[in-house]
């Protein structure tokens, strides 16, 4: 079963970046091979907000569309998805924000995916290999363009 994981200390607080990733309709505009995305729900529970949305990720002649349940949680600094429904056996991804001293902040990212079978996993296996292998970077340059480049130094 394919995971990633990624960490990257950042110019930007964790409640920035949390913002970032929590901007979920903006996704088709900068994460890489994301071609829609829907939120088809939305309620609140208490502090976080739960959504499910729809994806379609594609590159070449390959779409796939999947859907997620999405909790953001701003008091824990945290953003973790479940699978809905798609061509996955399982799709869990979990992002964190941690703060740093003089403004930064560590953003990790997590992912554990299965195909449901195996032919698809080895049709689409590349594909969102590199799609969830960009991430973090998207979110990091999509955080730069808009609160403006920080230098780590």
């Amino acid at each position: 079963m394919p995971q990633f994981h990624a960490e990257r200390t950042v110019a930007h607080t964790a409640a920035l970046m949390f913002d970032v990733v929590a901007d979920v309709d903006a996704y088709p505009e900068f994460v890489p091979y994301c071609e829609t995305l829907t939120v088809r729900e939305k309620h609140f529970d208490g502090d976080r907000t739960i959504l499910t949305a729809r994806m379609t990720v594609g590159y070449k002649f390959i779409r796939e569309s999947f859907t997620t349940r999405v909790t953001l949680d701003p008091q824990e600094k945290r953003i973790s998805a479940t699978y809905v429904d798609g061509p996955f056996r399982h799709l869990d991804t979990e992002w964190r924000f941690i703060d740093q001293e003089k403004g930064r902040s560590t953003v990790t990212f997590d992912i554990d995916y299965a195909f449901r079978s195996r032919t698809l996993g080895a049709l689409m296996g590349t594909v969102f290999d590199r799609l969830f292998r960009s991430f973090a970077d998207a979110f990091t340059s999509r955080a730069n363009r808009i609160y403006g480049a920080v230098s780590l130094k």
